[in-house]
């Protein structure tokens, strides 16, 4: 400052000090002393909000590729977000604009003329070459009625699917590095890639995959392929600007993609200390943050395997959520009971995954004939008799002990809240008169009139005349299994059926053929359960093509045998519709009677999952048909205001 300045101000502060004095003000006191500063008051700090989910294992790895386990999809569900969500038996778009479809105009058949040597999809859905004698489907074409075999001389005009996928703008990974189309169609290259095991269904019947711009995709099927669940051809991103230098065969191995995988969900992997828990941080880059998501700071992910141990964590703020992937069947009524109390919150679901009882309709042994006195007899090759065993079997005392009424029993593949389930299908309830009547038209008498002893066989082809009705019923050794077989078999001796009740270790019970008593088709009786990771119906798993044998390397779902070309095409041909087509549900309703009448197995009930959370935690739903059971984590909350 200048010495002008300096006196500037001095002559300044005189001047006012006569101005005060001359108006009658008094001179302000001159202090004596610096006044004491007084702090700044500061905010009191928030502490960070954390949630505890226990699950039931350790997951092997966190690499989202080819279904991985329950326990690791609950994980995956924070670190991913969709891209699309499968909740009540519908699709809805999480990463994507919309969901297509033919309407919207995000997806369109086209046609097309194609000619020998061109990759097709033939007439039983398979892909070819297109060579002479290939059985297809022309243009407009989607049953065998209308198929044609190809000649090799000329142009043949066939119909080809394209749908294209809308990203919403901005995503980013939770590195903040952009997500864009390339990086699903990286993800579709890494399925494709000869290394990465899992089904090659789908890669085997795409021509193309390929990045419009970045954040359109754009999906190819090969001609003839007329996809129903079209509009879930879209690949679930991978991050390739931090995964693009490991080898497909290695992504399964290194931890960048199996123990801290990058996501876009509402969080990201902080640390996996092993055999212990798995620690996550809200992710600063989720696209959804801007509405408050997630509720949380931290998610850890504890392992606890004891359902007790679990309960007791539960209580006393161990654990805020119990995964279903804990086995908490056993403890149902005693979850429902501190439910009432309000000590936590009790949550079941059915689920589309069937307990289903297969019978040996075509044993291994007689794909080539019958050797009589050498194969088992052919207990259910007639259709009525196994309709006798689903009026035999109390599948309803099954649902009221065993699952404590929480699930039901089935009358087709499809649960009754499916949006194509045909409710005029044949339904069994327990009927012992029903069932005696439909086995006595089969041959299988009563001769003795005494229901405690089995049947015999009195002209049933096949099988000599006396043999008993007496047969070996096979599942694991679990604890459900074994309550539900004891009550099956004491049902079935009602209508003169005799049953030995065989349990089995899983290695055992699941071993391939030709040895293996399920897949090598080498059993009588055989209760297992049979789910699909996806909604749409699944009537291809009865099917000729699905029977394991010795073309197919004895995989396959068909493990009864059960055929019948009538049910094959119907199968087919419901699954060549579009969803957008008027015949799509009578195609399926068709299709459901068909299993109904024949039972290529009897189904016994839908298995249920159970979870539990406490009492004050929000928005914990269980959803039958959700890929994982926390799929909306993000919106998991608590405290004033939450309502759970």
């Amino acid at each position: 400052m200048s010495f002008r300045r300096c006196i500037s101000i001095i002559c300044g502060l005189i001047l006012g000090v006569v101005f005060l004095v001359a108006c009658g003000q008094k001179t302000p006191p001159v202090p004596t002393s610096t006044p004491t500063k007084q702090p700044t008051p500061s905010a009191t700090p928030v502490p960070p909000r954390l949630l505890t989910v226990c699950l039931g294992q350790e997951p092997v790895s966190l690499y989202p590729v080819n279904n991985p386990s329950t326990a690791a999809r609950s994980v995956l569900a924070a670190i991913y977000d969709g891209p699309i969500d499968t909740n009540s038996y519908g699709y809805q778009p999480v990463i994507l604009q919309r969901i297509p479809n033919i309407k919207n105009g995000d997806a369109q058949l086209f046609t097309k003329s194609f000619y020998i040597g061109d990759e097709v999809v033939d007439a039983s859905g398979t892909p070819v070459t297109l060579a002479v004698g290939v059985k297809i489907h022309p243009a407009g074409c989607r049953e065998d009625s209308c198929a044609i075999v190809y000649d090799g001389k000329s142009e043949v005009q066939m119909d080809q699917m394209q749908v294209t996928f809308s990203m919403l703008p901005g995503l980013t990974w939770s590195d903040g590095q952009p997500l864009t189309a390339e990086d699903s169609v990286y993800a579709y290259q890494v399925a494709a890639d000869p290394s990465t095991s899992g089904s090659k269904y789908l890669v085997e019947r795409t021509q193309s995959y390929e990045a419009v711009d970045k954040s359109t995709v754009q999906w190819w099927g090969k001609p003839g392929f007329i996809d129903p669940t079209y509009f879930l051809n879209f690949w679930s991103p991978l991050p390739e600007h931090a995964w693009n230098q490991i080898a497909a065969d290695q992504l399964t191995e290194t931890d960048l993609s199996t123990r801290t995988p990058l996501g876009w969900g509402a969080y990201a992997v902080k640390e996996w200390v092993s055999g212990d828990h798995i620690t996550l941080t809200k992710n600063l880059h989720y696209f959804r943050a801007g509405g408050g998501l997630p509720k949380f700071d931290t998610l850890t992910f504890r392992f606890v395997a004891d359902p007790g141990v679990a309960i007791s964590d539960l209580l006393d703020g161990t654990c805020d959520v119990l995964d279903p992937s804990i086995p908490l069947d056993g403890q149902v009524e005693l979850l429902r009971s501190m439910s009432a109390q309000n000590q936590l919150q009790a949550l079941f679901s059915k689920v589309p995954v069937m307990e289903e009882l297969a019978l040996g309709i075509k044993p291994a042994s007689y794909d080539n004939g019958i050797d009589t006195g050498v194969d088992r007899p052919n207990y259910f090759g007639d259709v009525r008799v196994r309709q006798a065993l689903a009026y035999c079997l109390d599948r309803q005392q099954v649902v009221d002990s065993v699952l404590s009424g929480l699930s039901s029993i089935p009358n087709t593949y499809l649960p009754e809240d499916h949006p194509l389930y045909n409710s005029d299908v044949a339904a069994y309830s327990l009927n012992v008169a029903a069932a005696g009547k439909l086995l006595d038209l089969a041959g299988w008498k009563d001769i003795d009139n005494d229901p405690s002893t089995p049947r015999q066989a009195w002209g049933v082809p096949g099988i000599p005349s006396g043999t008993p009705f007496e047969v070996n019923y096979a599942t694991t050794n679990a604890v459900q299994r074994q309550q539900v077989s004891t009550i099956l078999a004491g049902s079935l001796a009602q209508c003169g059926i005799k049953v030995n009740v065989q349990y089995l270790d899983a290695n055992t019970l699941y071993a391939p053929g030709p040895a293996g008593i399920l897949f090598g088709r080498n059993f009588d009786m055989v209760e297992f359960a049979m789910g699909s990771t996806g909604i749409e119906p699944p009537c291809d798993w009865y099917t000729s093509f699905q029977v394991p044998n010795p073309v197919n390397n004895w995989v396959g779902t068909n493990v009864s045998g059960y055929s019948n070309p009538v049910f094959d095409t119907a199968c087919l041909s419901s699954q060549q519709t579009l969803p957008d087509d008027p015949f799509h549900a009578a195609a399926y309703a068709q299709v459901q009677s068909i299993f109904a009448t024949d039972l290529p197995v009897i189904p016994l009930y839908w298995r249920v999952k159970t979870a539990a959370a406490r009492s004050d935690l929000c928005n914990f739903s269980l959803d039958p048909t959700a890929a994982s059971n926390l799929w909306n984590i993000e919106a998991f909350d608590r405290g004033p205001g939450c309502q759970p």
